[in-house]
């Protein structure tokens, strides 16, 4: 089996995929639908979706009387959450250790009936669905309208209820635990890793332990893993980064498998975005392959915020909030020099959510780019226009700019990183460069700052709250696997947490939508243009 990154690199592909149709589809525009494409035959419409490989699946008829109820049951067999018992038949459920009535820590000796009490009403029921979607658009051409179908019907998406069941199938004194931490840093990480081990030692497990540095713990005969415990973990969230160290791609799939069997792992949490989700879903794939009881659970980490179908991820509103002390300094320097502006690069290699809330959330941004939203830099309605006439008028002005906004006026670079994401070039330092070389041929003095606060804010400690959000996603990251549930995905969707199966999640970046009422109100912050 090819290596890790084989298994995280973008070329990995599943079905279902939304997108942004073009004008013209279905007569029209701006709406957001299940399909790819479509076309009209003998007064039917057909809706197609295409897989990466090329084909293309005849998904719905929409001049079929019941193409809502099929669209709704194939939906619901999408969204069905692996479980043990689907490899393990005979599994036989028991009672759950974990009981908030039940104060006295569980005895390392279990009789043959586990502790538990049956008037404790906070379990939750598998039968219990969150509701994906609560908008109810009247049109595609509504702000933000996604539509399954030209009318925009209302088609009701539910998704599993996160949260501790009564019923559990992994003896917690037989279970060996593993948590692993992959890609960058993000905010959260040591917040998510305390609370593992925390809910883990709740429901009476003793053998938890970190794999260090990534997939590459498992097959790195020089790292040894970490023992766990809640002493070990107890004020790690007081501080950024990991306690068990980051990095990229890794070994093979086989590899992973064959240590987490070496080391009889019964568990195994992974920490990390789409590439490692991809990976994490691999080894789930694996797993069941060979028959191994081990539960494979995610917990998305990216600071992007750009994991599908999920309000927001960890380490997200940390992101934004620290983004307002360089946002701040920038325009403080822009705000105090002659003709002065500044330049703050912000992270997002495909989606500009946080560039688009901490310019939101600021109320000193000039000007926001997004790789969503495409843009010229020169040219009579081109950014540096704009700039020209903010320098003008106001006198300064400031720039927020995403790591992957403009990339297209950019020279493409061939390399590649450990996980198979291109290497971007640097937007912000292009935009400096450039802006210095407009002012100087319209004999225009300008003073321009750029700065860059990306590793200052990966590194910091959450905040209140990403620290809330760290919390539950961690403990519910544990009722999952304790539930049975294996390859899946915890996070939060209108407010509430839910488990999802990892590839509905991961068959691209979530991405911001330009028609979005959220767009249109950094727009009306900011006052700019369209640069096209």
């Amino acid at each position: 089996m090819g290596s890790i990154s084989h298994s995280i690199g973008p070329k990995l592909g599943f079905h279902h995929q939304v997108s942004h149709c073009s004008p013209g589809l279905f007569g029209l525009s701006r709406g957001k639908f299940l399909s790819l494409s479509s076309r009209k035959h003998f007064g039917r419409i057909h809706a197609s979706i295409d897989v990466k490989d090329g084909r293309k699946i005849e998904a719905i008829d929409f001049s079929d009387p019941d193409w809502k109820l099929k669209y709704q049951a194939d939906f619901e067999k999408r969204f069905n959450l692996p479980h043990i018992t689907d490899v393990f038949g005979d599994a036989v459920p028991i009672p759950s250790t974990f009981c908030l009535k039940m104060r006295s820590p569980v005895s390392d000796v279990f009789p043959g009936v586990y502790p538990s009490d049956e008037e404790w009403h906070g379990y939750i029921n598998n039968n219990d669905r969150v509701l994906l979607k609560v908008i109810n658009y009247s049109s595609p051409t509504s702000a933000g309208a996604e539509c399954i179908d030209p009318n925009c019907t209302w088609v009701e998406q539910w998704v599993h209820r996160a949260g501790p069941r009564e019923k559990i199938y992994f003896k917690p004194e037989e279970v060996k635990a593993a948590i692993v931490t992959c890609g960058g840093l993000c905010p959260g990480l040591n917040d998510v890793i305390r609370q593992i081990v925390i809910t883990l030692e709740i429901y009476g497990v003793k053998k938890i332990v970190g794999i260090p540095f990534g997939y590459r713990g498992f097959s790195d005969k020089e790292l040894t893993e970490m023992p766990l415990s809640r002493k070990v973990v107890q004020n790690i969230h007081l501080s950024g980064g990991s306690l068990l160290g980051v990095s990229r791609g890794g070994p093979g799939i086989g590899e992973i498998v064959d240590s987490l069997q070496e080391r009889g792992i019964d568990m195994l949490f992974v920490l990390g975005g789409n590439g490692t989700h991809a990976g994490a879903n691999a080894i789930h794939n694996e797993c069941r392959k060979r028959r191994l009881k081990v539960a494979v659970v995610g917990v998305p980490k990216t600071i992007d915020n750009d994991i599908l179908l999920m309000d927001k991820t960890f380490g997200f509103d940390t992101a934004v909030e620290e983004a307002q002390r360089a946002i701040n300094s920038a325009y403080i320097e822009a705000h105090s020099a002659y003709h002065g502006v500044g330049v703050v690069k912000l992270m997002g290699r495909s989606s500009g959510f946080i560039a688009m809330h901490a310019a939101l959330a600021s109320g000193q941004i000039d000007v926001c780019l997004v790789p969503e939203v495409p843009f010229q830099l020169h040219g009579p309605h081109g950014v540096l226009r704009h700039l020209k006439y903010l320098i003008e008028t106001k006198g300064s002005a400031v720039v927020c700019v995403a790591e992957g906004a403009g990339q297209n006026l950019l020279q493409k670079t061939n390399a590649t990183d450990a996980s198979g994401n291109i290497v971007l070039s640097d937007i912000g330092v292009y935009i400096q460069q450039e802006m210095k070389k407009y002012f100087k041929e319209l004999s225009t003095p300008v003073d321009v700052k750029y700065i860059d606060p990306t590793y200052m804010i990966r590194a910091c400690r959450a905040n209140a709250s990403d620290g809330i959000l760290c919390t539950v996603l961690g403990q519910n990251a544990v009722h999952g696997a304790f539930a049975g549930y294996s390859g899946i995905t915890v996070g939060i969707c209108n407010t509430h947490y839910v488990y999802l199966p990892i590839p509905e999640v991961i068959s691209h970046p979530r991405i911001l939508d330009p028609n979005s009422r959220m767009w249109h109100r950094c727009l009306t912050s900011t006052g700019q243009p369209d640069f096209i």
